[in-house]
């Protein structure tokens, strides 16, 4: 992507004072969204996308204590939002920002689920900027925000193990158990994952990797088999199933910038995150292939998701996309269609 236009620019710079989060919890989507829009060919919805998003966000919250060598006991502490920040805007002012993110990704990747993956999310969406355009402040500003984010909100996937099994993601995905009680918000969710039964199993049922390139094979197999999964099952939390796919994808975007020995972690960290999502939000039953949408070509599918104005269709839309130049998978686009068809409805 080369955005001659300066769009991506200046929405960065507008959505920079704002907050990563409103009405206290809920995550701000307009960098990751907008970030789609332009790669997309659509820069020119960008701004009046933003005047219409940003009525309901809140103020970028101000650094009050500097984190320093106790930020590991500063992780996953969501009143430190501001300072987060503030921290990785010095650290990426002073090294290369491929230095800082090959120094944090270990230490962010187990608090996966950070903002219902949304840390990992705009990360993944900055750091694809920085590997295929110019390394504008802005640009280097959205990962600082990105990061201070997903350190605010760390928050961990109980039972996560290392894949001993010998499952492709998509049987694997097909044998995660489903979590009986689907009340509450996602941290509560999440919590009874570690009562679950049989969840242990389904976590170490993916196949291991043996080499980094193997779990990148893996993890885009993932993202495409979680794609599909949102076809059929993606009526059960239209919204919040969203993850499952965008999540692992972001983490399929950031493996060319960092060493190929984080990559096997990275996949572990993105299959527990999608595993998760499918098991606390999908439903017992797969809608009746007769219901689902009849794929069209990929400008029609992101015409769909930008009409909608919704953050969630248009960020499915953009990870769809990869999934169908991955394997030319036609269900991909069809999925696309489902979320965006969803959404309208609010379903």
């Amino acid at each position: 992507m080369s955005d001659r236009t300066g769009v991506l620019d200046e929405a960065y710079e507008r959505l920079h004072r704002t907050g990563p989060e409103f009405q206290g919890w809920l995550s701000n989507h307009a960098p990751m969204t907008v970030e789609s829009l332009v790669r997309a060919g659509h820069a020119g919805l960008v701004h009046r996308w933003i005047d219409d998003y940003s009525t309901q966000l809140d103020d970028l919250p101000a650094a009050t204590h500097r984190i320093g060598d106790e930020w590991l006991e500063a992780l996953g502490d969501e009143r430190r939002i501001g300072d987060w920040i503030k921290h990785f805007t010095v650290e990426l002012v002073d090294r290369p920002w491929q230095d800082v993110l090959t120094t944090w990704w270990p230490r962010l990747l187990p608090g996966v689920a950070a903002g219902a993956t949304h840390g990992v999310i705009r990360v993944g969406h900055a750091v694809r900027v920085l590997l295929e355009d110019e390394p504008t402040a802005p640009r280097v500003a959205e990962l600082a925000h990105g990061l201070g984010y997903w350190a605010a909100r760390w928050e961990p996937v109980p039972g996560v193990a290392v894949p001993a099994g010998s499952r492709d993601p998509e049987e694997a995905l097909a044998g995660v158990p489903l979590l009986g009680n689907q009340t509450g918000g996602i941290q509560v969710r999440l919590a009874r994952l570690a009562f679950l039964s049989g969840w242990p199993e389904s976590l170490a049922a993916l196949r291991c990797p043996t080499t980094a390139e193997q779990a990148r094979e893996l993890l885009a197999d993932l993202v495409d088999a979680a794609v599909l999964h949102y076809r059929s099952y993606g009526h059960g939390a239209a919204i919040m199933s969203v993850h499952g796919a965008t999540a692992p994808n972001a983490l399929l975007r950031t493996l060319p910038a960092l060493p190929q020995r984080l990559w096997v972690p990275s996949l572990c960290a993105a299959w527990a995150a999608t595993a998760a999502v499918t098991s606390i939000y999908s439903p017992a039953k797969a809608a009746p292939e007769g219901d689902l949408p009849v794929a069209t070509t990929l400008n029609e599918v992101f015409e769909l998701a930008a009409s909608t104005g919704d953050p969630h269709a248009i960020k499915f839309a953009d990870t769809a996309a990869d999934s169908f130049a991955h394997n030319g998978n036609s269900g991909a686009l069809s999925a696309a269609t489902r979320c965006s068809t969803l959404l309208r409805a609010g379903k």
